[in-house]
């Protein structure tokens, strides 16, 4: 009699695991569906080979987390309550919650571009009746649960029938081949850097598929640096947002002299001269941020107008800046003088352009010297319009020509280190050459050439990269910025605050005639006004600051934030500012939205 008990028991919970499996899968299916949603968002696939990674990893990647949901809450519960009454209500009410997470996170990831975390959480709880609308936050859970406690008594009265036909093992090979065939073909695609197949990465929540880079790395294997973007794939980034409508009316020279490593408070009458007179003779605005903290996201500010969380987007590495594309509509000629660079990103940054790029093997200062005669050269030689980006590195280098006199060494007003110091009057040695520099470059142009100076970033006194990299404080972000309008000769300062972003939109409406909003094409506004939000963008797409009137909130990839306060000298212990970042999230997203 004992024996029997415990063999009807036995098949009781093989009766309840099988039945488990099955409601399970059927889950997988119904999350299947709802992951629709997501493609949604990221755009569908254009090739055979799109959809048919789409359609496997869907199928693996769902189904494995609807099994991991039944081995995490429900498998435990069968072994310990083996009643089916009990575990089939348990199991609708846990897969209407599961559903209810997942449809919640389609909306988040839909306005944000983020999937659940404790953090994002956080920031979308504070926007909860803009992303709940209508009734149907209501509605959807009840029927939810009403599907789910159908389907569970219909597999139930079933499952004996069910297990007869022996199905279930074909089922786990279909689901298992899919699973593993999608991470097979994202190592693949990860290599060869087809985009059509790695831009789906972040489309699914607690999606990582394998990349087998530590692998090909220990084996000498680089991953090639040649983008596939079939022509048939329809670009995710709307940018523009709509057409320009600008008109040519006197069409003047453009000049934008861009200087890595350019700290705001370092251009003073002892250290430049020449350029503290010409700021104080011109448009000089004296609280510029620049987009970013390092030589791409301060670029990608100052051309492209954007947020700095759209530089890695693949359609930039095809499209260039609007600005580019106008002025090239409008026939200008268009050359850059520069150092020569590495790993530009976006790789459409300086597409369009005459790219005269000087060799550093002589030293940044030498390279400087030559970009600068190879911009003379090329203006004097123009009988149409010209547009010229001239770009300065030394300063970020620290370098001076061999034999440059420079200035006497300074005390520096900034506490610092000893090493620090030396860094900080070598620094000022540079500043001074580009000085001289921009003294030649600046007093022989025609008179109708409109001339922007700015820093493609700040600088702190650092001989580690990675710190620099991370460092997001005033004194690596703020720059000057100096505007000298054409047939112009008054002085303005100007003490609101402003950003690389709001370039742009400027040369835009005042220089091209442009009459689309700047929302069309940028993340600022024009710099001629002051700027009605609260906050500005700095960093990129890896970790980036958000600046407000009294406070740095700092945020890096995975979440994590500090407060810092204005002058970056001090950790602020507060929470985030929802809805700033919320602003923030949201123009991250507005031009895939559209």
């Amino acid at each position: 009699m004992i024996e029997r008990k415990k063999e009807m028991g036995r098949d009781r919970v093989s009766r309840l695991v099988s039945w488990g499996h099955w409601f399970a899968f059927f889950n997988g299916f119904l999350a299947m569906i709802v992951g629709v949603r997501y493609i949604e968002t990221v755009g569908a696939p254009e090739s055979w080979l799109g959809w048919f990674y789409l359609v496997i990893s869907t199928i693996g990647h769902f189904s494995f987390l609807a099994f991991i949901v039944y081995l995490v809450l429900l498998f435990p519960i069968t072994l310990i309550l083996p009643y089916s009454k009990i575990l089939r209500g348990l199991a609708a009410v846990a897969a209407t919650l599961s559903l209810c997470v997942l449809l919640y996170d389609t909306l988040i990831y839909d306005d944000y571009g983020l999937h659940l975390s404790p953090f994002v959480f956080d920031i979308a709880w504070a926007d909860l009746n803009a992303l709940l609308q209508g009734t149907s936050y209501i509605v959807t859970p009840i029927g939810i649960l009403i599907l789910e406690l159908t389907a569970a008594n219909y597999l139930w009265k079933r499952i004996e029938k069910i297990r007869k036909v022996n199905c279930g093992n074909k089922v786990v090979a279909v689901v298992g081949i899919c699973f593993i065939s999608s991470h097979l073909i994202h190592i693949w695609a990860d290599a060869a850097d087809i985009t059509e197949i790695t831009r789906l990465d972040d489309a699914y929540p607690l999606s990582y598929p394998a990349t087998a880079r530590s692998f090909m790395e220990s084996h000498g294997i680089e991953k090639s640096t040649v983008a596939h973007a079939p022509e048939s794939l329809q670009p995710a980034l709307n940018y523009p947002i709509a057409p320009l409508q600008c008109k040519p009316d006197d069409q003047i020279n453009i000049l934008i002299v861009a200087i890595d490593g350019f700290r705001a408070d370092l251009l003073d009458p002892v250290t430049m001269p020449f350029l503290s007179q010409f700021a104080q003779q011109n448009h000089q605005f004296k609280h510029h941020l620049s987009g970013g903290n390092m030589h791409n996201s301060g670029m990608f500010s100052l051309l492209y107008g954007l947020q700095g969380s759209y530089i890695a987007a693949n359609d930039l590495n095809y499209r260039p800046p609007a600005l580019h594309q106008e002025l090239a509509r409008q026939g200008y000629a268009m050359g850059r003088f520069a150092p020569d660079k590495d790993n530009i990103v976006p790789h459409a940054l300086y597409q369009g352009l005459d790219n005269q790029v000087q060799s550093i093997d002589d030293g940044v200062a030498m390279a400087d010297i030559k970009a600068i005669e190879a911009f003379r050269q090329w203006h004097k030689a123009q009988n149409q319009p010209w547009y010229s980006l001239v770009n300065l590195q030394s300063p970020d280098s620290y370098d001076t020509p061999v034999g440059f006199l420079g200035i006497e060494t300074v005390k520096p007003q900034l506490p610092l280190k000893a090493a620090q110091k030396v860094l900080f009057n070598q620094y000022r040695q540079s500043l001074y050459f580009v000085d001289t520099q921009l003294q030649q470059l600046l007093t022989e142009l025609p008179s109708n050439t409109f001339v922007l100076v700015t820093g493609v970033s700040g600088k702190v006194f650092t001989s580690n990269g990675d710190e620099s990299r991370s460092n997001l404080s005033p004194s690596n972000v703020q720059v000057p910025l100096i505007i000298h309008w054409p047939n112009q000769q008054h002085s303005k300062s100007v003490d609101y605050a402003t950003s690389h972003s709001g370039i742009v939109p400027t040369i835009m409406t005042q220089l091209l005639n442009c009459n689309n909003p700047a929302k069309d094409y940028s993340s600022g506004r024009s710099l001629l006004q002051p700027n009605s939000a609260a906050w500005s963008y700095v960093g990129d797409n890896l970790i980036f600051g958000i600046y407000q009137q009294d406070e740095i909130t700092v945020i890096d990839r995975h979440g994590k934030y500090r407060i810092y306060n204005k002058a970056y000298s001090q950790r602020i212990r507060k929470k985030i500012s929802a809805p700033e970042l919320i602003e923030v999230m949201r123009e991250g997203r507005r031009f895939y939205n559209h």
